[in-house]
C-alpha cells in the first residue's frame, strides 16, 4: 500500500500528466456513503490511466461562519490520508477553507479547479453536496457547468442504513453515545485513533497493566468509558487484541484533559515513539471514579477478561 501524494492546497499540487479524476469532500470518517464516491473515482482512473485525487477540506467551514457552534471533526487529516490510501487513492489535496476560499461564486468553481488542475477529467461527488459562495450550487448546476468546461461529472446517491441516511452527523452521535458498534458497521470500517505513543506516569505498570499511552487529540471526543480494541502498527500487518480507556482518569488524576491508554493482552511489541492504530470495536463500560487503586485494579482485570472474550482472545 503505497501513500498517496499529499498537498496542503490546490495551489500546491504538482501532479505527473495524467487524466485526473477527482473527489471532492469533507468527507469526515470517510463512511460508506463517502467510499461511494471516492470508490467510483478510484475505479474509473484505473480503468483510464488516470490519476484518482481527493479534494478535501480542513477545518470544517462552520469554524469560519459559527465558531461558537462549529463541527467537530471525528477525523484529522492524518487519519484521514491513512484510510484514503486503502481505498487507492493516488493524491490528496487538504485545502485549507478560509474566508477567501468561501467566496469562490458557484460557477467559478470549476474554473478555479482547472486552473489548478490542468489534467481535471472528472469530478466525483454526493448527490447532496454543495459547492459556491453561499452554498448556490448543487449537483444540477455543477453537471451543467461541467459540460461547460468539458468536465464529466458524477453524483452517487446517498447510502441508508435502517431506514435512515448514513452521514458524519449521525455517527457523530453514536460515537459521543458509545455506540461504537453501530458506529462501525455505517463507517463500513472501525473507528480508529492514529498516533506515536508518549511516556506515561508508570502505573499500569506498577499495578500490573501496563499501558500504551497514545498521543490523540481528537475533536470529536468519543464517550469517556473502556473499549476493546485492537491495536497494530501502522502498517496494521498484524492486529492484537486489548482493552482501552478513554478519558480523565478520576481515580488517580484530575487533569481535565481526556487521554487514551491502551493496555495489549498478551505481550506488547510496541514501545514509546511507536506510531500505532487502534482500533475500537465493543464498548465495556462508562468511565467511573473508584474509592482507591485496590478497586481500581480489581475491575481493571474485569475488563480485560471481558474484552478477551469479546475479542476471542485466549490467554492459554
Amino acid at each position: 500500500m503505497n501513500p498517496p501524494l499529499q498537498f496542503p492546497g490546490l495551489e500546491a499540487v504538482q501532479l505527473p500528466a495524467r487524466p485526473v479524476h477527482l473527489a471532492i469532500g469533507m468527507f469526515d470518517g470517510i463512511h460508506l456513503g463517502h467510499r461511494t464516491v471516492i470508490e467510483s473515482a478510484v475505479q474509473s482512473a484505473r480503468e483510464s490511466g488516470g490519476l484518482a485525487a481527493v479534494l478535501t477540506f480542513w477545518p470544517h467551514p462552520s469554524r469560519l461562519f459559527q465558531p461558537a457552534a462549529a463541527t467537530r471533526m471525528m477525523l484529522p487529516v492524518a487519519a484521514k490520508v491513512h484510510l484514503l490510501a486503502q481505498l487507492g487513492v493516488d493524491a490528496v489535496i487538504a485545502q485549507e477553507f478560509t474566508v477567501a476560499f468561501s467566496r469562490i461564486t458557484a460557477v467559478e468553481f470549476l474554473p478555479f479547479l482547472q486552473q489548478h488542475l490542468p489534467g481535471l477529467a472528472a469530478v466525483y461527488v454526493g448527490e447532496n453536496w454543495r459547492f459556491g459562495h453561499g452554498r448556490t450550487g448543487d449537483t444540477r448546476l455543477l453537471v451543467q457547468q461541467g459540460r461547460q468546461h468539458g468536465l464529466a461529472v458524477f453524483s452517487a446517491p446517498r447510502v441508508n442504513y435502517d431506514g435512515d441516511p448514513i452521514s458524519s452527523t449521525r455517527i457523530r452521535g453514536l460515537l459521543e453515545q458509545g455506540e461504537i458498534e453501530l458506529a462501525n458497521t455505517l463507517l463500513g470500517h472501525s473507528y480508529f485513533a492514529l498516533g506515536r505513543t508518549g511516556p506515561g506516569k508508570g502505573l499500569g505498570r506498577r499495578i500490573g497493566f501496563p499501558t500504551l499511552n497514545l498521543d490523540w487529540a481528537p475533536e470529536l471526543r468519543p464517550r469517556y468509558g473502556v473499549y476493546a480494541v485492537r491495536v497494530s502498527g501502522a502498517d496494521e500487518a498484524v492486529a492484537l487484541p486489548g482493552v482501552a480507556n478513554y478519558g480523565v482518569r478520576p481515580t488517580v488524576e484530575q487533569t481535565g484533559e481526556p487521554r487514551l491508554e491502551v493496555h495489549v493482552l498478551g505481550d506488547c511489541p510496541f514501545r514509546t515513539g511507536d506510531e500505532i492504530v487502534v482500533k475500537w470495536k465493543h464498548f465495556l463500560r462508562p468511565e467511573q471514579k473508584f474509592a482507591g487503586v485496590e478497586e481500581l485494579c480489581a475491575q481493571i482485570a474485569m475488563d480485560r477478561t471481558e474484552a478477551g472474550q469479546r475479542l476471542g482472545f485466549n490467554r492459554a
